[in-house]
């Protein structure tokens, strides 16, 4: 086919993605892609032991060839993308920041791309088509006025946008041309699909919005790949177009083309160390700041307030500890875990875990409040107050996992390591992560899925 000659801004991000080469990736590029696929197949491969990821497996078809990670069981690749997307976020801990959760959306899609390969797969090409991934996801929510404007209608942006990033990740997989890359991507539009309402009754569709996203964007990258050509103007400013079906008020086209190739939005994306929505992380930093300087145990708080945004409110300020799907999006649980069990990780979430009392008797106790003058995604600001009448306040404005307050290389190994030991041995999780990080020196990424079976989807199920 011939490249494509338009100079809209999807025709500039199509031409920038089928060019996109390992050698033109910086060097911080490559090592944080790969942290963030080393990462998103860890907790898959704990979220293979999931109710969701259970659920998926028993609705898929006959056999296929795409293996379905953390289990010795085979899919077809479309299926095994959908499967493994609903494990990578069925926890929580997958990484969020840009489309949202672009690690479980893009990774299983390219990986059950590979299992159809017929020729060996070089890690550089599957760290280029991830990266490709990352950037169309993230620059298509920002595009669409951002997640606070985009996820404020009730779109799910890891459903809507993460779409358009799996399709792009695997068109770049898969060697296409501009037109083809781009007919990839705007086929992906006519599978965007997820909706917010899953938040009002503790609904577990939240666990299948990535799955859905990783598995339509294969199939549309798959369409194009054999001519079904994509709605050519389904960016611009018309009647059916993306963002005025998405967005009716703030919408910038031009975002999808800025910067390319000096802005990398996989820079973006941060690494989640806590086991529930991201709206609850900051404050747990804020309260595991105060105790640790102070040198007080949780014990000594007698009530905790809350000053937060709207949509904070609405989206993570219910007192949940009942399903586990709606506990995970509760900040006042995450905090009340944080003061009892010393810890918000996965653990604090588990069924035995969630009936402690003294959970209820913590949440309890604290006081949420809307600030109307807080912007839809400001941070929390915590306010311990302890027993002896003291009054500490603290906001976190990044939360641990962003660039600006990394999880440490150790912590990182240690939650691969913990999550992955869910569903494999720990030797073979070890040989798994020493593969993953030197991922570009692989000369064929099909010799990782050996390392990808396991028994997780035999083992009891942790809800």
């Amino acid at each position: 086919m011939p490249r494509v000659a338009a100079d809209a801004p999807i025709d500039r991000l199509a031409s920038f993605l089928s060019a996109l080469s390992f050698e033109a990736l910086p060097a911080d590029v490559v090592e944080k892609t790969k942290i963030h696929v080393a990462d998103t197949i860890g907790v898959a491969l704990a979220g293979a032991r999931s109710a969701e990821a259970g659920i998926a497996r028993r609705s898929a078809g006959a056999p296929g060839c795409a293996l379905i990670w953390g289990t010795g069981d085979r899919a077809a690749a479309r299926e095994a993308a959908f499967i493994n997307g609903v494990a990578a976020h069925a926890f929580e801990l997958d990484d969020s920041g840009g489309c949202d959760h672009s690690g479980a959306v893009v990774i299983p899609a390219v990986l059950a791309a590979l299992a159809e390969a017929k020729q060996p797969v070089p890690g550089r090409e599957l760290i280029a088509s991830v990266v490709a991934g990352y950037e169309t996801g993230r620059r298509l929510l920002e595009a669409a006025g951002g997640y606070d404007s985009h996820n404020g209608l009730g779109w799910h942006s890891t459903g809507t946008c993460g779409t358009l990033a799996a399709a792009a990740a695997v068109a770049r997989l898969s060697g296409f041309d501009d037109r083809a890359t781009r007919d990839a991507v705007t086929l992906a539009t006519s599978f965007s699909s997820g909706l917010w309402a899953f938040i009002h009754d503790g609904s577990q569709a939240k666990k299948i919005h990535a799955g859905r996203a990783a598995e339509g964007g294969l199939l549309a990258a798959r369409l194009a790949g054999e001519g079904l050509a994509g709605p050519s103007k389904v960016f611009d400013d018309v009647w059916g177009g993306f963002f005025r079906a998405f967005n009716k008020d703030v919408c910038e086209p031009q975002k999808l083309c800025e910067g390319l190739g000096e802005d990398w939005k996989v820079r973006r994306a941060v690494l989640k160390p806590y086991a529930s929505c991201r709206g609850a992380h900051s404050a747990i930093d804020a309260l595991d700041d105060l105790l640790s300087e102070t040198g007080r145990d949780a014990a000594e708080i007698d009530r905790i307030e809350l000053r937060l945004s709207a949509m904070l409110m609405g989206m993570c300020g219910a007192r949940e500890s009942g399903a586990m799907a709606p506990t995970q999006m509760s900040l006042p649980y995450a905090l009340a875990a944080r003061c009892v069990f010393l810890t918000a990780g996965l653990q604090a979430y588990a069924a035995d875990r969630r009936a402690d009392p003294r959970l209820r008797a913590v949440m309890d106790r604290m006081l949420l409040t809307v600030d109307d003058g807080m912007q839809p995604l400001d941070e929390p600001v915590v306010t311990l107050l302890f027993k002896d009448g003291a009054r500490l306040s603290r906001m976190v404005p990044r939360a641990t996992g962003s660039a600006e307050r990394p999880m440490r290389p150790a912590a990182i190994r240690a939650k691969f390591g913990e999550l992955a030991a869910m569903s494999i041995e720990a030797e073979q999780a070890d040989r798994l992560w020493r593969m993953l990080a030197e991922l570009e020196h692989l000369e064929d990424c099909r010799a990782l899925e050996p390392l990808l079976a396991g028994d997780g989807g035999k083992r009891s199920v942790f809800c």
